[in-house]
Protein backbone atom coordinates (compact mmCIF):
# COMPACT_ATOMS: atom_id res chain seq x y z
CA UNK A 1 0.00 0.00 0.00
CA UNK A 2 1.21 3.29 -0.88
CA UNK A 3 0.75 5.45 2.05
CA UNK A 4 0.94 9.30 0.13
CA UNK A 5 -2.38 7.63 -1.50
CA UNK A 6 -4.09 7.87 2.08
CA UNK A 7 -3.62 11.07 2.84
CA UNK A 8 -6.36 13.64 2.74
CA UNK A 9 -6.58 15.95 -0.25
CA UNK A 10 -7.17 18.92 0.55
CA UNK A 11 -5.83 21.22 -2.52
CA UNK A 12 -9.49 22.37 -3.20
CA UNK A 13 -9.91 24.17 -0.12
CA UNK A 14 -8.55 27.17 0.82
CA UNK A 15 -8.60 28.50 4.64
CA UNK A 16 -10.11 32.00 4.40
CA UNK A 17 -8.17 35.05 6.06
CA UNK A 18 -9.80 34.64 9.27
CA UNK A 19 -9.23 30.85 9.62
CA UNK A 20 -5.83 31.07 8.59
CA UNK A 21 -4.61 33.35 11.58
CA UNK A 22 -5.61 29.65 13.48
CA UNK A 23 -3.86 26.73 11.91
CA UNK A 24 -5.27 24.19 14.30
CA UNK A 25 -8.26 24.12 16.50
CA UNK A 26 -8.38 26.15 19.75
CA UNK A 27 -10.94 26.25 22.49
CA UNK A 28 -12.12 29.63 21.41
CA UNK A 29 -13.84 27.90 17.91
CA UNK A 30 -16.17 26.45 20.69
CA UNK A 31 -16.66 29.44 22.93
CA UNK A 32 -19.62 31.05 20.91
CA UNK A 33 -17.49 34.32 20.20
CA UNK A 34 -15.70 35.60 17.34
CA UNK A 35 -13.91 32.84 16.55
CA UNK A 36 -16.85 30.19 16.18
CA UNK A 37 -19.29 32.62 14.40
CA UNK A 38 -15.78 33.07 11.96
CA UNK A 39 -15.59 28.83 11.77
CA UNK A 40 -19.56 29.06 11.00
CA UNK A 41 -19.13 31.90 8.63
CA UNK A 42 -16.14 31.16 6.64
CA UNK A 43 -16.44 27.05 6.68
CA UNK A 44 -19.36 25.19 7.55
CA UNK A 45 -22.12 27.92 6.24
CA UNK A 46 -20.54 27.97 2.83
CA UNK A 47 -19.88 24.20 2.27
CA UNK A 48 -23.15 23.54 3.31
CA UNK A 49 -25.54 26.44 1.54
CA UNK A 50 -29.25 26.16 1.23
CA UNK A 51 -32.03 27.95 2.19
CA UNK A 52 -32.65 25.89 4.99
CA UNK A 53 -29.13 26.18 7.10
CA UNK A 54 -29.41 30.35 5.93
CA UNK A 55 -31.59 30.57 8.41
CA UNK A 56 -29.31 30.62 11.31
CA UNK A 57 -31.69 30.08 13.91
CA UNK A 58 -31.47 28.08 17.23
CA UNK A 59 -33.60 25.79 15.10
CA UNK A 60 -34.62 25.77 11.49
CA UNK A 61 -38.04 25.95 10.45
CA UNK A 62 -39.55 23.26 8.01
CA UNK A 63 -43.12 23.59 6.77
CA UNK A 64 -44.61 19.88 7.47
CA UNK A 65 -47.20 20.63 4.73
CA UNK A 66 -45.15 19.16 2.13
CA UNK A 67 -45.23 15.71 3.43
CA UNK A 68 -48.78 15.20 5.27
CA UNK A 69 -49.94 12.20 3.10
CA UNK A 70 -46.62 10.27 3.65
CA UNK A 71 -45.06 8.81 6.72
CA UNK A 72 -41.65 10.79 8.18
CA UNK A 73 -38.72 8.20 9.29
CA UNK A 74 -35.74 9.91 11.43
CA UNK A 75 -32.84 8.74 13.11
CA UNK A 76 -29.56 9.72 14.24
CA UNK A 77 -25.55 8.13 14.25
CA UNK A 78 -22.70 9.12 15.72
CA UNK A 79 -18.94 8.57 13.87
CA UNK A 80 -15.83 8.15 15.41
CA UNK A 81 -13.90 6.12 12.75
CA UNK A 82 -10.12 5.90 13.04
CA UNK A 83 -8.08 6.54 11.11
CA UNK A 84 -10.02 10.09 9.85
CA UNK A 85 -9.36 9.40 6.49
CA UNK A 86 -8.96 6.21 5.07
CA UNK A 87 -9.02 4.36 1.49
CA UNK A 88 -12.35 5.34 -0.31
CA UNK A 89 -13.38 7.55 2.11
CA UNK A 90 -13.06 9.81 5.28
CA UNK A 91 -15.52 10.35 8.19
CA UNK A 92 -17.11 13.30 6.62
CA UNK A 93 -18.67 10.78 3.88
CA UNK A 94 -19.25 8.47 6.36
CA UNK A 95 -21.48 10.47 8.51
CA UNK A 96 -23.41 11.71 5.54
CA UNK A 97 -24.16 8.04 3.84
CA UNK A 98 -24.35 5.96 7.46
CA UNK A 99 -27.15 8.31 8.36
CA UNK A 100 -28.80 8.59 4.90
CA UNK A 101 -28.43 4.91 4.31
CA UNK A 102 -30.35 4.01 7.85
CA UNK A 103 -33.43 5.99 6.32
CA UNK A 104 -32.94 4.14 2.97
CA UNK A 105 -33.55 1.03 4.76
CA UNK A 106 -36.81 2.19 5.79
CA UNK A 107 -37.77 3.39 2.30
CA UNK A 108 -37.60 6.93 2.86
CA UNK A 109 -36.26 9.31 0.86
CA UNK A 110 -33.61 11.73 2.65
CA UNK A 111 -34.46 15.06 2.61
CA UNK A 112 -32.27 16.52 5.87
CA UNK A 113 -29.41 16.28 8.32
CA UNK A 114 -28.55 17.50 11.45
CA UNK A 115 -24.31 17.49 11.61
CA UNK A 116 -22.84 18.16 15.19
CA UNK A 117 -19.03 18.58 15.24
CA UNK A 118 -17.05 17.40 18.26
CA UNK A 119 -13.76 18.92 17.32
CA UNK A 120 -9.96 18.49 19.23
CA UNK A 121 -8.35 21.36 20.67
CA UNK A 122 -5.20 20.97 17.62
CA UNK A 123 -7.17 19.35 15.16
CA UNK A 124 -5.40 21.00 12.20
CA UNK A 125 -7.81 23.41 10.27
CA UNK A 126 -7.05 22.26 6.88
CA UNK A 127 -7.83 18.76 8.07
CA UNK A 128 -11.48 19.81 8.95
CA UNK A 129 -11.86 21.63 5.90
CA UNK A 130 -11.25 18.64 3.78
CA UNK A 131 -13.63 16.59 5.95
CA UNK A 132 -16.22 19.15 5.52
CA UNK A 133 -15.79 20.03 2.38
CA UNK A 134 -16.24 16.08 1.58
CA UNK A 135 -19.18 16.21 3.27
CA UNK A 136 -20.63 18.58 0.98
CA UNK A 137 -19.90 16.64 -1.86
CA UNK A 138 -21.41 13.43 0.11
CA UNK A 139 -24.72 15.63 0.45
CA UNK A 140 -24.86 16.73 -3.15
CA UNK A 141 -24.27 12.92 -4.40
CA UNK A 142 -27.05 11.59 -1.60
CA UNK A 143 -29.43 14.34 -2.68
CA UNK A 144 -29.80 15.50 1.27
CA UNK A 145 -29.41 19.23 2.51
CA UNK A 146 -27.46 19.61 6.12
CA UNK A 147 -30.58 21.96 7.83
CA UNK A 148 -29.28 22.69 11.08
CA UNK A 149 -25.93 22.05 13.22
CA UNK A 150 -23.56 22.26 15.80
CA UNK A 151 -19.83 22.78 16.68
CA UNK A 152 -18.22 22.16 20.44
CA UNK A 153 -14.68 22.14 21.30
CA UNK A 154 -12.68 19.79 23.87
CA UNK A 155 -9.68 19.65 25.07
CA UNK A 156 -6.23 18.33 23.45
CA UNK A 157 -6.67 14.57 24.11
CA UNK A 158 -10.04 14.12 24.79
CA UNK A 159 -11.35 13.98 21.30
CA UNK A 160 -8.94 12.15 18.97
CA UNK A 161 -9.71 14.86 16.35
CA UNK A 162 -13.04 14.80 15.58
CA UNK A 163 -16.28 13.35 15.76
CA UNK A 164 -19.64 13.67 13.77
CA UNK A 165 -22.78 12.74 14.89
CA UNK A 166 -25.42 13.17 12.34
CA UNK A 167 -29.29 12.51 12.60
CA UNK A 168 -31.66 12.43 9.46
CA UNK A 169 -35.19 13.28 8.50
CA UNK A 170 -37.00 11.46 5.43
CA UNK A 171 -39.73 10.64 3.70
CA UNK A 172 -42.14 7.16 3.23
CA UNK A 173 -44.20 6.76 0.57
CA UNK A 174 -47.71 6.17 1.83
CA UNK A 175 -48.71 2.70 2.32
CA UNK A 176 -45.07 1.49 2.49
CA UNK A 177 -44.20 -1.04 5.09
CA UNK A 178 -40.51 -2.37 5.10
CA UNK A 179 -39.27 -3.17 8.42
CA UNK A 180 -37.34 -6.11 10.37
CA UNK A 181 -40.74 -8.02 11.26
CA UNK A 182 -41.64 -8.81 7.89
CA UNK A 183 -39.49 -11.68 6.65
CA UNK A 184 -41.99 -14.50 5.85
CA UNK A 185 -40.82 -18.22 4.87
CA UNK A 186 -40.26 -19.02 1.26
CA UNK A 187 -38.55 -15.24 0.80
CA UNK A 188 -35.37 -14.98 -0.49
CA UNK A 189 -31.89 -13.55 1.07
CA UNK A 190 -30.12 -11.09 -1.81
CA UNK A 191 -26.94 -8.78 -0.43
CA UNK A 192 -26.30 -5.63 -3.24
CA UNK A 193 -22.44 -6.21 -3.58
CA UNK A 194 -19.13 -7.60 -1.53
CA UNK A 195 -19.06 -8.26 1.36
CA UNK A 196 -16.59 -6.90 4.29
CA UNK A 197 -14.65 -4.14 2.08
CA UNK A 198 -14.84 -1.34 4.68
CA UNK A 199 -14.14 -2.98 7.65
CA UNK A 200 -10.82 -4.67 5.92
CA UNK A 201 -10.25 -1.30 4.52
CA UNK A 202 -9.92 0.25 8.08
CA UNK A 203 -7.73 -2.82 9.12
CA UNK A 204 -5.10 -2.82 6.43
CA UNK A 205 -4.16 1.04 7.15
CA UNK A 206 -4.19 0.56 10.86
CA UNK A 207 -2.02 -2.80 10.86
CA UNK A 208 0.05 -1.64 7.20
CA UNK A 209 -1.13 -4.73 5.28
CA UNK A 210 -0.48 -4.30 1.50
CA UNK A 211 -1.78 -5.92 -1.53
CA UNK A 212 -1.53 -6.50 -4.86
CA UNK A 213 -4.92 -4.20 -5.40
CA UNK A 214 -5.67 -1.36 -2.45
CA UNK A 215 -8.94 -2.46 -0.38
CA UNK A 216 -10.82 0.27 -0.80
CA UNK A 217 -13.92 1.07 1.43
CA UNK A 218 -17.17 0.61 -0.06
CA UNK A 219 -18.75 3.56 1.40
CA UNK A 220 -21.94 4.92 -1.06
CA UNK A 221 -25.54 6.01 -0.57
CA UNK A 222 -28.14 3.66 -1.50
CA UNK A 223 -31.23 5.49 -1.69
CA UNK A 224 -31.11 5.20 -5.37
CA UNK A 225 -30.80 1.44 -5.36
CA UNK A 226 -33.44 1.46 -3.04
CA UNK A 227 -35.45 3.61 -5.35
CA UNK A 228 -35.08 1.25 -8.44
CA UNK A 229 -35.93 -1.85 -6.17
CA UNK A 230 -39.32 -0.88 -4.95
CA UNK A 231 -40.08 0.08 -8.78
CA UNK A 232 -40.13 -3.65 -9.19
CA UNK A 233 -43.97 -4.87 -9.35
CA UNK A 234 -44.24 -7.13 -6.04
CA UNK A 235 -45.25 -10.48 -5.23
CA UNK A 236 -48.71 -12.03 -5.28
CA UNK A 237 -48.08 -10.80 -1.25
CA UNK A 238 -47.83 -7.76 -1.42
CA UNK A 239 -44.94 -4.93 -1.93
CA UNK A 240 -41.09 -6.49 -3.97
CA UNK A 241 -39.31 -5.48 -0.49
CA UNK A 242 -40.22 -7.48 3.08
CA UNK A 243 -36.74 -6.25 5.22
CA UNK A 244 -33.71 -3.87 4.63
CA UNK A 245 -30.82 -3.12 6.17
CA UNK A 246 -27.45 -2.05 5.21
CA UNK A 247 -24.75 -4.60 6.77
CA UNK A 248 -22.47 -2.24 9.05
CA UNK A 249 -21.41 -3.09 12.34
CA UNK A 250 -21.22 -6.68 12.89
CA UNK A 251 -21.65 -7.55 9.30
CA UNK A 252 -23.76 -9.86 7.31
CA UNK A 253 -23.88 -12.31 10.41
CA UNK A 254 -25.17 -9.54 12.88
CA UNK A 255 -28.09 -8.20 10.14
CA UNK A 256 -29.37 -11.51 9.61
CA UNK A 257 -29.52 -12.44 13.10
CA UNK A 258 -31.42 -9.04 13.68
CA UNK A 259 -33.92 -9.87 11.06
CA UNK A 260 -34.30 -13.80 12.31
CA UNK A 261 -35.33 -12.61 15.77
CA UNK A 262 -37.58 -9.92 14.51
CA UNK A 263 -39.44 -12.08 12.45
CA UNK A 264 -39.03 -15.24 14.50
CA UNK A 265 -37.99 -17.15 11.43
CA UNK A 266 -34.92 -18.84 10.15
CA UNK A 267 -32.56 -18.32 7.96
CA UNK A 268 -30.03 -20.19 5.79
CA UNK A 269 -27.78 -18.94 3.80
CA UNK A 270 -25.25 -20.62 0.93
CA UNK A 271 -21.44 -19.33 2.45
CA UNK A 272 -20.12 -19.86 -1.53
CA UNK A 273 -22.36 -17.39 -2.50
CA UNK A 274 -22.17 -14.86 -0.72
CA UNK A 275 -19.55 -12.34 -2.86
CA UNK A 276 -16.28 -11.53 -1.80
CA UNK A 277 -13.47 -9.82 -2.74
CA UNK A 278 -10.63 -12.33 -3.30
CA UNK A 279 -7.83 -9.02 -1.31
CA UNK A 280 -10.78 -8.74 1.30
CA UNK A 281 -10.81 -12.74 1.73
CA UNK A 282 -7.04 -13.11 2.37
CA UNK A 283 -6.68 -10.11 4.68
CA UNK A 284 -9.67 -11.92 6.82
CA UNK A 285 -7.07 -15.09 6.41
CA UNK A 286 -4.84 -13.68 7.47
CA UNK A 287 -5.90 -11.56 10.61
CA UNK A 288 -8.04 -14.81 11.56
CA UNK A 289 -11.53 -12.83 10.73
CA UNK A 290 -14.75 -14.68 9.85
CA UNK A 291 -15.31 -12.24 6.90
CA UNK A 292 -19.45 -12.50 7.44
CA UNK A 293 -19.10 -10.43 10.47
CA UNK A 294 -16.82 -7.31 9.36
CA UNK A 295 -18.36 -4.01 8.07
CA UNK A 296 -19.79 -2.65 5.29
CA UNK A 297 -20.83 1.21 4.70
CA UNK A 298 -22.33 0.82 1.34
CA UNK A 299 -23.65 -2.99 1.13
CA UNK A 300 -27.18 -4.12 2.03
CA UNK A 301 -29.20 -6.96 2.45
CA UNK A 302 -32.89 -7.21 1.23
CA UNK A 303 -35.70 -9.94 2.26
CA UNK A 304 -38.01 -10.36 -1.09
CA UNK A 305 -40.68 -12.83 -2.08
CA UNK A 306 -39.39 -15.55 -3.63
CA UNK A 307 -40.94 -14.91 -6.85
CA UNK A 308 -39.64 -11.38 -7.48
CA UNK A 309 -36.08 -12.24 -6.32
CA UNK A 310 -34.31 -12.95 -9.65
CA UNK A 311 -36.46 -9.68 -11.22
CA UNK A 312 -35.05 -7.38 -8.47
CA UNK A 313 -31.66 -9.34 -8.86
CA UNK A 314 -31.38 -8.24 -12.00
CA UNK A 315 -32.63 -4.68 -11.26
CA UNK A 316 -29.90 -4.35 -8.44
CA UNK A 317 -27.05 -5.71 -10.89
CA UNK A 318 -27.82 -2.86 -13.18
CA UNK A 319 -27.59 -0.28 -10.95
CA UNK A 320 -24.21 1.57 -10.07
CA UNK A 321 -24.22 0.07 -6.35
CA UNK A 322 -25.52 -2.98 -6.67
CA UNK A 323 -23.67 -4.45 -9.52
CA UNK A 324 -22.24 -7.35 -7.59
CA UNK A 325 -25.52 -8.67 -6.13
CA UNK A 326 -26.52 -12.01 -5.06
CA UNK A 327 -29.17 -14.12 -3.96
CA UNK A 328 -27.33 -15.76 -0.81
CA UNK A 329 -30.34 -17.58 0.61
CA UNK A 330 -33.63 -17.97 1.83
CA UNK A 331 -35.92 -17.91 4.31
CA UNK A 332 -37.77 -20.75 6.12
CA UNK A 333 -40.04 -21.54 9.05
CA UNK A 334 -37.56 -24.06 10.58
CA UNK A 335 -35.40 -23.10 13.58
CA UNK A 336 -36.98 -20.14 14.36
CA UNK A 337 -34.29 -16.91 15.41
CA UNK A 338 -31.60 -18.45 13.93
CA UNK A 339 -29.12 -18.26 11.01
CA UNK A 340 -27.24 -21.35 10.10
CA UNK A 341 -24.54 -21.12 6.84
CA UNK A 342 -23.94 -24.15 4.17
CA UNK A 343 -20.46 -24.03 4.57
CA UNK A 344 -17.63 -24.42 0.74
CA UNK A 345 -17.43 -28.23 2.28
CA UNK A 346 -21.16 -28.66 2.03
CA UNK A 347 -21.79 -28.87 6.50
CA UNK A 348 -24.01 -26.70 8.22
CA UNK A 349 -23.35 -24.47 10.58
CA UNK A 350 -24.77 -21.60 13.21
CA UNK A 351 -23.92 -18.36 12.39
CA UNK A 352 -24.11 -16.28 15.24
CA UNK A 353 -24.45 -12.55 16.85
CA UNK A 354 -20.75 -11.28 17.32
CA UNK A 355 -20.30 -10.96 20.89
CA UNK A 356 -18.53 -8.20 20.59
CA UNK A 357 -16.87 -5.65 18.17
CA UNK A 358 -14.41 -7.65 16.08
CA UNK A 359 -13.35 -3.92 14.67
CA UNK A 360 -13.71 -1.17 16.72
CA UNK A 361 -13.81 2.43 15.66
CA UNK A 362 -14.84 1.12 11.81
CA UNK A 363 -17.48 3.70 11.49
Amino acid sequence: MNPEKNKPNLLGWTCPRPLQNYPTIVMGHGAGGRMMADLIEHLFAPAFDNEWLDQMGDSTVIDPSAFSSQQLAFTTDSFVVSPLFFPGGNIGELAVYGTVNDLAMRGARPLFLSAGFILEEGLPMETLGGIVTAMAQACKKAGVKIATGDTKVVQKGHGDGIYINTSGIGIIPAGLDIGPRNARPGDAVLVSGTMGDHGIAIMSVREGLTFQTEIQSDTAPLYRLVEAMMAVPGGHAGPPIHCLRDATRGGLSAVLNELAGASKVGIEFDERKVPLRPEVNAACEMLGLDPFYVANEGKLVAIVPGEVAEQLLATMRAHEYGKDAAIIGKVVAEHPSLVTAKTSIGGMRVVDVPAGELLPRIC
